[in-house]
């Protein structure tokens, strides 16, 4: 089995945020895999997805400090500007944690560890709305 679907998520504030609930929301066709592998993509480049702490959100406070710190608005060296200054630092902080994830599935739910969860990073000010492309294949349960 085969399918393929976008989400479009609503707009968020610069940081980072669990979707794992957004993503299992749309795939309805989740608990009829026996086995099988979800893949996630984003469609831009200044947004990423990742996967990490699901339950305490100062780890996504920390995750937010730390990448703004590694990698600076207004660095002299930036030519990339006239979309203003969060812009080129979206783009590396996109390219360091990449753009896609994929996650296996075992008896219809998602098999992450116990405090992993889906996270969208979203490295500019204003972003806005986020589209995914949501790709699940797997081998139906037996009694479906």
């Amino acid at each position: 089995m085969w399918y393929q679907t976008e989400i479009r998520l609503r707009a968020r504030p610069r940081g980072f945020h669990l979707i794992t609930d957004e993503i299992v929301h749309a795939l309805p066709m989740l608990s009829d895999i026996d086995v099988g592998m979800v893949q996630v993509f984003i469609k831009h480049t200044s947004a990423s997805l990742t996967l990490n702490e699901n339950a305490d959100p100062t780890v996504r406070q920390d995750m937010e400090a730390h990448f703004n710190h590694s990698v600076p608005e207004r660095a002299p060296y930036y030519r990339h500007t006239d979309e203003g200054d969060d812009d080129m630092p979206a783009h590396i902080k996109a390219s360091l944690l990449g753009a896609s994830i994929t996650v296996p599935i075992s008896q219809g739910q998602l098999n992450l560890g116990t405090w992993q969860g889906v996270y969208l990073g979203e490295h500019r000010d204003q972003g806005g709305t986020r589209t995914l492309v949501v790709t699940l294949q797997g081998a139906p349960q037996a009694n479906v």
